[in-house]
């Protein structure tokens, strides 16, 4: 190429075309093989991988045998091999070591160990070893001796383990009975006998005298419950002694014979017996207990239900709250403030306020929200409940106007540009036709504003899900002991904390006593976090694409 033409080639702006999309194509293979690096991570943790026995002898110990998973394997050097007692043949300047699973947490101390390579041999897979997933303590690992029925043998042998699957059926039936009535039965008789206390209290705050009639009302409706509270107690005792019937006997590696109630367990299966058609379905339906399923284990085990559904409720509340607000104060700054410095003023101050440090957000909501608001409205509505709060505490409506101010400025600068993209003559227009400056607003400027309204709502959405700063001080918590939406009335209950992806993120990640467990949920959690997000981002697209076909079609 002759220096003209590379002169002309570069003053064209070629060179900067191709730098740019360089530039975007590796942010996008960057952004794609981050996800591509959760998924897997995340994803993997669900299948059920084969069970390893290893022989392992470590110098001057008798061989033992350890059983478990392989989860993850590392090249390290020779010299840190040495410092743990092995010695490679000479030449050797690395070797292997391996993380194994062995599960079984309450007898072994830790359900990770790592092992050198050296130090292995005779690797096999038993097709009769079991994995079994408790309700406490994480896995077990061991061989089936035989199912008993209050402590008596019913089966051992190859016909145990069909037993077994039986009765842990059964089991698991009868925990779901004894969950829903202390749940949803129990729970409604608590409600009930609550809110009889608050009335008690409310009539004595009004200075009735005690042994009237309302009160009579209040003990016969208490005496009413009781009978019930008393025959579900009965209920449950009988659950739980049919639930105590069932126990198992595995032995571990060790040689060990342990005695399991079944009623501990929640699921139980041989993967060096399945087929990878039974390994798909049980991965299935690992996955789909990890998206529907509460949390256990200190939120290392289990499934992440309540978190997800935390999120989504408060991420639609906020977006309900903050719409009206950024429109509203975006068609004043655009379409009646008077134009001049105290406006350029206010308009510097809300897209200073996009950049503000989400965490001052959270002091804000707890200072003004929580304390200032939720305090008086205890003190004008909530007397009787005093002084236990109800809104004057973190919970989901204040968690919401909080990120509904935090992202308000974005929907208020996204508003302000579409209205600046409609063309003058429109307006004038319409008012030329004899409609006024509202009816022209609302009837033809919104309508043609809309898609640039519902951008800025995504870049809400976006940004809203995740964070989790502000939310630690508004209303989140490690573990909600409810939904905020259940079948008692009012049935949305905006002043109870809820349980949020972000911050479970974060609770399992750092603050988690087991850092080898916690790690892939961790990814998994991660991964659901941004298909979340990017749902609703899809939602979002898809209501501001109809809306411009609308507009188009009525254009035309």
């Amino acid at each position: 190429m002759s220096n003209q033409s590379f002169s002309s080639w570069s003053k064209n702006g070629t060179p900067w075309v191709w730098i740019n999309a360089g530039a975007v194509s590796v942010s996008l293979v960057m952004v794609i093989g981050l996800l591509g690096l959760i998924a897997v991570r995340g994803l993997s943790h669900f299948w059920p991988a084969d069970i390893v026995s290893i022989n392992y002898t470590e110098p001057g110990q008798e061989s033992t045998v350890l059983l478990g998973e392989m989860v993850d394997k590392e090249v390290v050097s020779a010299l840190r091999l040495k410092n743990t007692g092995v010695d490679l043949p000479e030449g050797q300047t690395s070797g292997e070591r391996f993380l194994l699973k062995v599960g079984n947490r309450d007898y072994f101390g830790l359900d990770f160990k790592w092992i050198n390579g050296p130090w292995i041999s005779e690797p096999n897979y038993p097709e009769n070893v079991v994995a079994i997933e408790r309700r406490e303590w994480g896995h077990f690992y061991g061989y089936l001796k035989n199912v008993s029925e209050k402590h008596q043998v019913v089966s051992s042998g190859e016909q145990a383990w069909q037993e077994f699957q039986q009765r842990l059926k059964r089991s698991n039936f009868l925990v779901d009975e004894i969950k829903s009535i202390e749940k949803h039965e129990i729970g409604e008789i608590n409600h009930a006998l609550e809110e009889l206390r608050l009335e008690t209290r409310r009539l004595e705050l009004d200075g009735v005298v005690e042994g009237s009639s309302p009160y009579q009302e209040i003990e016969l409706e208490k005496r009413q419950w009781d009978v019930r509270y008393k025959e579900l107690q009965g209920q449950l005792a009988d659950l739980y002694s049919e639930l105590a019937r069932d126990q198992i006997v595995v032995t571990m590696s060790d040689g060990r014979d342990v005695e399991i109630p079944l009623a501990k367990i929640v699921d139980a299966f041989q993967p060096n017996k399945m087929s990878v058609g039974e390994k798909l379905a049980h991965y299935g339906h690992e996955v789909w207990k990890f998206v529907s399923g509460d949390p256990r284990e200190a939120n290392t085990e289990g499934g992440i239900f309540p978190a997800i559904f935390g999120t989504v409720m408060m991420v639609m509340i906020m977006a309900i709250l903050v719409t009206p607000f950024g429109v509203v104060a975006a068609v004043y700054l655009k379409e009646y403030a008077t134009q001049g410095p105290m406006i350029r003023l206010i308009r510097i101050a809300v897209n200073n306020l996009a950049g503000v440090p989400s965490i001052v957000y959270g002091v804000f909501g707890l200072g003004f929200f929580v304390y200032f608001l939720g305090g008086n409205i205890d003190e004008l509505f909530f007397q009787a409940s005093l002084p236990a709060p109800t809104f004057g505490t973190p919970g989901l409506m204040w968690a919401s106007l909080t990120l509904a101010i935090l992202t308000v400025p974005v929907v208020i600068v996204a508003t302000e540009e579409g209205l600046s993209r409609i063309p003058r003559n429109i307006r004038e227009g319409s008012l030329a036709l004899g409609a006024t400056k509202a009816e022209t607003l609302w009837r033809t400027v919104l309508p043609m504003a809309a898609p640039a309204m519902m951008t800025g709502l995504i870049l809400a959405v976006a940004r809203a899900a995740g964070e989790v700063a502000p939310l630690m001080m508004v209303g989140v918590v490690k573990l909600a002991p409810a939904l905020a939406v259940d079948t008692i009335a009012p049935y949305l209950h905006l002043d109870r904390q809820f349980m949020h992806l972000g911050f479970h993120i974060y609770d399992v990640g750092f603050q988690s006593p087991n850092v080898e467990a916690a790690r892939p949920l961790v990814y998994a959690t991660a991964l659901l976090l941004v298909l979340i997000i990017i749902v609703l981002n899809l939602a979002a697209i898809g209501i501001r694409n109809r809306l411009r076909e609308n507009f188009k079609a009525s254009e035309n």
